[in-house]
């Protein structure tokens, strides 16, 4: 995505700030998949390779950082706004990718297990999407999960998505059935509903 415009590096809702992870974060990310591994385990391909030793998490940190700066992925701490000054909480993991296509952005995120029935993904979700048509050339967001996975599911049917359907797509994590199930929004359409289902 050489040349792209950058995505944005910081998202702000009521509850939460999106803030970019940078190679600063190495330890707070450690510590944050290690405290919800069992919970990510049945969901997320990439728990498989976890725990990464310090070393492997700050390249790839590193490598986000580049990504992000040449104009491609961006991927989010989802933290506690600070109200005292102490210090911040990681409540989960949220991105915006480019991997649907060039006018296309696609929304993932995980909740951090001490962090569930929140509502925190759906509210990050439509920060990401409200930021998403900011950017240049964007005419459609998507989310997209494995058919097993209601509460991923629950995300885009609260937010007003339209279902665009499913697809054979591999299981590729332990609880997946390798169905993927599709969801999208144009830019007209997320204006009529003001913005999602509040």
């Amino acid at each position: 995505m050489l040349g792209a415009t950058r995505l944005p590096s910081e998202v702000v809702t009521p509850r939460l700030v999106l803030r970019r992870w940078t190679v600063a974060d190495v330890e707070i990310l450690a510590a944050a998949v290690a405290e919800s591994l069992e919970h990510l385990r049945p969901w997320m391909w990439w728990v498989a390779d976890e725990p990464l030793d310090g070393e492997a998490r700050r390249r790839m940190l590193a490598a986000g950082e580049r990504d992000w700066a040449a104009g491609g992925d961006v991927v989010y701490g989802m933290f506690e706004r600070a109200t005292g000054g102490g210090p911040a909480i990681v409540l989960g993991d949220c991105g915006l990718h480019r991997r649907r296509g060039p006018d296309v952005l696609e929304i993932g995120y995980w909740v951090h297990a001490a962090h569930l029935h929140r509502g925190l993904a759906t509210e990050a979700s439509r920060a990401l999407t409200d930021a998403a048509f900011t950017v240049p050339g964007i005419v459609r967001v998507e989310i997209h999960h494995d058919r097993a996975n209601r509460r991923s599911r629950a995300v885009p049917e609260r937010l007003g998505f339209t279902f665009v359907g499913e697809s054979a797509d591999g299981a590729h994590a332990p609880a997946e059935v390798g169905i993927d199930c599709a969801w999208s929004t144009t830019a007209a359409d997320w204006r009529i509903r003001g913005g999602g289902t509040r």
